[in-house]
């Protein structure tokens, strides 16, 4: 997780925020499909997709920014954005085409990604809250002590 926060601060918590969609998805999908194994392949085939998209996304634009800084150039971040949805539809072909896993349960896997985004900023802002809070009373009581002593 240290090096995903060296690539990008928000990196580590929207990776989790994906996860924690696929459990819910996970939990809450099993009661209503048959086929338990091609919803559970294709579920987590989409949260790994987003997943690598989420790490993809934030090398590019680590990348363009750091090549615009020093050289002024622009790196060919549409050729990586390109690339990333070739692997995406790739692997869902793959997935269809050998039947290894239910590509509409891939596609809301790979949702994730989005969901994980949009919740991002709240998971950072709960997660900022319970530092300060815990920064707070560990300062206080240190106070204490020092009043106290």
């Amino acid at each position: 997780m240290i090096m995903l926060k060296r690539i990008n601060p928000a990196l580590p918590q929207l990776i989790v925020g994906i996860l924690l969609y696929g459990i819910v998805i996970q939990i809450t999908g099993m009661w209503f499909v048959n086929d338990k194994q091609a919803y559970t392949l294709g579920l987590w085939i989409g949260i790994a997709l987003a997943i690598g998209m989420a790490i993809n996304m934030a090398i590019v634009i680590l990348d363009a920014v750091d090549a615009a800084a020093t050289t002024g150039r622009t790196v060919r971040t549409g050729f990586w954005s390109v690339l990333r949805y070739v692997v995406v539809v790739g692997v869902f072909v793959a997935a269809w085409y050998f039947e290894l896993a239910n590509p509409l349960i891939m596609f809301l896997g790979l949702m994730g990604l989005k969901v994980s985004a949009y919740l991002q900023p709240m998971f950072h802002k709960i997660i900022s809250r319970r530092r300060n809070e815990a920064g707070e009373l560990s300062v206080e009581s240190e106070k204490s002590s020092v009043n106290s002593d």
